[in-house]
């Protein structure tokens, strides 16, 4: 199976498992997590394409997680962090980090951030090295083994 096979199957399973615990994340850990996971992957080579952010609004839009939460919130708590990083990258990445790490007390919700930044990831069909790398870090924040992912 090519790799770009096996990133939309992975990103489809987990989507499939996300909304399956749809009713478990509600919590503004998990809100304030899986912003900080988009703005993360959405950053991760440093730079921010309109194309970027157009992902992370149609998934906040679309995404029957998501909609636990008021999509304006979720915007701006994406945009908030992509300022951080945007700003001063590395500095940033810590403030944001430390967001995701918030879901660190709910296995569940840890889980399903790591799942929605593969999601994120994998949306435009090349969930590259740097995207990878965050989320790797984002499965260490959260105390997940990257390997549970794939990573």
């Amino acid at each position: 199976m090519a790799l770009w096979d096996r990133i939309k199957e992975s990103a489809s399973t987990m989507q499939t498992q996300l909304v399956a615990r749809k009713n478990d994340l509600k919590s503004g850990a998990f809100r304030d997590a899986s912003m900080a996971m988009c703005a993360l992957v959405a950053a991760a080579d440093g730079t921010v394409d309109p194309s970027e952010r157009q992902r992370v609004a149609q998934l906040i839009a679309t995404n029957e997680v998501l909609q636990n939460f008021p999509a304006d919130d979720l915007r701006r708590r994406f945009e908030e962090n992509l300022d951080r990083l945007t700003t001063d990258f590395d500095f940033g990445k810590v403030s944001v980090m430390q967001e995701v790490a918030k879901a660190k007390k709910k296995p569940a919700e840890a889980r399903a951030v790591i799942q929605i930044g593969i999601v994120i990831g994998g949306a435009d069909g090349d969930f590259d090295k740097d995207e990878q790398a965050v989320v790797r870090e984002a499965c260490y924040a959260l105390g997940l083994p990257p390997h549970e992912f794939d990573l």
